[in-house]
């Protein structure tokens, strides 16, 4: 479940560039309720691009931005209450780790679902169906699963 978070160099403090990533991840696997999920877990994978400053835009104006995308197979993060649970804490992370004289509003957020079989990990795809098998599955070995 790739997050990926671009920013221009500048926009997230040095602390923000190392932590944005792990802390995105952990919000993920939190708002899902599957902490500790041995197979969950090591599905939420991100990566951090910084690009030039002069290559990030708003309606077509240069502006500093900090953009999140959360790719899911169409079972994650399956309601609207979820959905903006993710948005609300990836929101209030990444405003945290964002170097001062920026606003909430200079961070953007895009949930985007696979379709069913459209998502894959080691070179198998899985539906939704086989996806909640192995989380489940995962949830009854593992005695520390949440």
């Amino acid at each position: 479940m790739p997050i990926a978070v671009i920013a221009p160099t500048g926009a997230l403090t040095p602390t923000g560039e190392r932590e944005i990533i792990p802390q995105l991840s952990d919000a993920l696997i939190d708002v899902s309720g599957l902490t500790s999920n041995t197979f969950f877990t090591p599905m939420v994978a991100g990566a951090l691009h910084l690009l030039d400053p002069q290559h990030v835009y708003a309606g077509g104006t240069n502006r500093s931005l900090v953009l999140i995308e959360l790719k899911l197979p169409d079972i994650g993060l399956d309601s609207v209450a979820a959905r903006t649970a993710f948005i609300e804490r990836a929101t209030d992370i990444a405003y945290k780790l964002m170097a001062p004289g920026h606003d909430r509003d200079d961070i953007r957020i895009n949930v985007v679902n696979a379709p069913d079989g459209g998502w894959g990990m080691g070179g198998r795809a899985y539906t939704g169906e086989r996806l909640v098998e192995a989380i489940t599955q995962a949830a009854v070995t593992s005695p520390t699963t949440a």
